[in-house]
């Protein structure tokens, strides 16, 4: 009898154990250092949940974690979002972080986007929504008016950083965490500089937006910001080739010529005089801010020169002319020496 008492305790002890290992012990079926599974919104059931565990090869036993998640009722409040699993994790603390609705964060990262289309297409591949929400969200009125911010100026609160979020974020949480930090951008400080400058905020990103896309010389930005804010003043036109490249949809334009000054559009700065509707590109902080410390300046043309790899300045238009003839010449000798062809 005591023997098989003590046979039945060990049968006890080690099903508890195996129990245990089942629950407690390592259940990940994959072999990097972590994956993620991505819960939809529109597909947070059972089925679903347990279908992307097995298909990411996240669990190595649906069965085991389909009870430990009922025990935890998780089942009653499953919670959409991205989670990062770590290799070797127990179905336990799976079904925990999943119950808890612990999300990992995502990251997103924003340099320069010329765009709505851009950043749309950004988001969707970010977040759980997809670009045409976004896009939807940018183009609606009612959804931008409590922005300060309309379909055409959408994006000049987008101002490259890196941002945090969870992948279940709205397109409405996605812009309003953008927004926040824009508000916090325009301080006080930076908005007195803008109006010393006869600037709006607005106006000053369009005008950066601008500058941008016409130097990656961060040492002229405040100049040609000048040449720009000197036009701007007189009435003339700003004549931007980095407008019409815009208005024309097609960046990889180098030079500007015949038809493409002539296109119908807001933003041919050749054409209409003042600053176009909206921002060409997000520009960085440090060209809005070299644009609010723009000096004042005479010039009203510059050119590029590849040789001091920036820009020539000219006060008068018979100035220019013979920079930009200089200028010429230098670029058809450089496209002759490196065989290419205009």
């Amino acid at each position: 009898m005591k023997r098989f008492l003590r046979f039945a305790l060990l049968i006890i002890v080690i099903a508890l154990a195996s129990g245990a290992w089942i629950f407690l012990g390592p259940a990940t079926a994959f072999e990097s250092p972590k994956k993620s599974v991505y819960i939809r919104s529109t597909a947070a059931t059972r089925e679903a949940v347990l279908d992307s565990l097995v298909a990411g090869h996240i669990i190595n036993n649906k069965t085991a974690f389909d009870f430990v998640a009922n025990r935890l009722g998780y089942w009653k409040n499953i919670r959409p979002g991205k989670y990062d699993i770590s290799k070797g994790s127990s179905l336990l603390t799976i079904a925990r972080m999943l119950r808890n609705g612990n999300q990992s964060p995502v990251n997103l990262v924003i340099n320069k986007v010329r765009t709505k289309e851009d950043f749309a297409a950004m988001i969707g591949r970010r977040f759980e929504c997809d670009s045409q929400q976004m896009i939807n969200f940018l183009n609606s009125a009612d959804s931008l008016k409590r922005y300060d911010a309309d379909s055409s100026t959408a994006l000049w609160r987008v101002i490259p950083d890196t941002y945090t979020y969870r992948w279940s974020a709205t397109p409405r949480e996605i812009y309003s965490k953008i927004n926040t930090e824009a508000g916090k951008f325009w301080n006080e400080d930076r908005k007195t500089k803008a109006m010393n400058l006869g600037l709006t905020p607005l106006q000053a990103s369009i005008l950066a937006s601008i500058v941008e896309e016409e130097t990656t010389n961060n040492e002229e930005k405040d100049t040609i910001a000048s040449v720009y804010l000197n036009r701007y003043r007189k009435g003339m036109y700003l004549g931007a080739d980095p407008t019409l490249k815009f208005a024309l949809r097609d960046f990889s334009i180098k030079w500007i010529h015949g038809p493409m000054l002539d296109v119908e559009s807001p933003y041919n700065t050749y054409r209409r005089k003042g600053l176009p509707p909206g921002p060409i590109c997000t520009p960085s902080k440090r060209t809005i801010d070299e644009v609010l410390e723009a000096p004042q300046t005479d010039y009203l043309f510059f050119v590029a020169n590849t040789r001091l790899n920036g820009h020539l300045f000219s006060t008068t238009f018979e100035e220019h002319v013979k920079k930009a003839q200089s200028y010429r010449e230098e670029d058809r000798k450089r496209r002759e020496q490196n065989g290419e062809a205009r």
